[in-house]
């Protein structure tokens, strides 16, 4: 008998298969450039994807040496933002004060990548905006089809769809794959991590 846990594992096996790996190369490119010209990266994203956002940022600064945030990190901030000017501007007011700039990224984690039209995910799709306004790169890791952030972004991992009623956890599952991919990369990688540091 197959059990769930073998069907989540083969499935899990068969998205990683048909992901394009040439776009995770391209995002690797879009922070190194980021580096390179001094520039700083944002990160954001909403439930799953602010946890990633949080560890990615911790990451990115360590282990790749990029001056990187975090937009859901003070939760008095964002707490007092989305009291008083509502969610949907939380994020894009945030960064605004953080004065994002043409030298600067925006890496989006999110599942479905926002819609415009039907108010999903309205904060990563305002922050988004905003980034382009700016001038500033944008790249991130999406299920789905990608939504707004693959048509926006400059270069963006779209994790494919195996299982339709798997979407969520297989994309917030393997986008912490793939951020560790890319702050590990040799084009980014600057610090080696501790356990690796350590010799037997």
């Amino acid at each position: 008998m197959t059990t769930f846990t073998r069907t989540f594992l083969d499935d899990t096996l068969a998205v990683l298969d048909r992901l394009d790996e040439a776009s995770v190369e391209a995002v690797v490119l879009a922070v190194r450039d980021t580096r390179e010209r001094g520039g700083r990266l944002f990160f954001c994203g909403s439930g799953g994807g602010a946890g990633h956002a949080s560890h990615a940022a911790c990451d990115f600064r360590k282990l790749a040496h990029v001056e990187s945030y975090s937009v859901t990190d003070n939760v008095s901030e964002l707490t007092a933002r989305v009291n008083d000017e509502g969610w949907d501007t939380s994020y894009r007011e945030w960064l605004r004060v953080s004065r994002l700039g043409p030298a600067d990224c925006l890496f989006v984690f999110s599942v479905g990548g926002g819609d415009e039209e039907r108010n999903v995910s309205a904060n990563l799709v305002q922050a988004m905006h905003l980034a382009r306004e700016v001038g500033a790169t944008v790249v991130g890791v999406v299920g789905r089809d990608g939504g707004e952030l693959a048509r926006v972004a400059d270069a963006c991992i779209v994790i494919p769809t195996v299982d339709a009623s798997l979407v969520t956890p297989q994309t917030e599952g393997l986008q912490a794959l793939l951020w560790h991919l890319i702050v590990s990369h040799p084009a980014l990688a600057a610090s080696t991590a501790k356990w690796e540091s350590l010799t037997s």
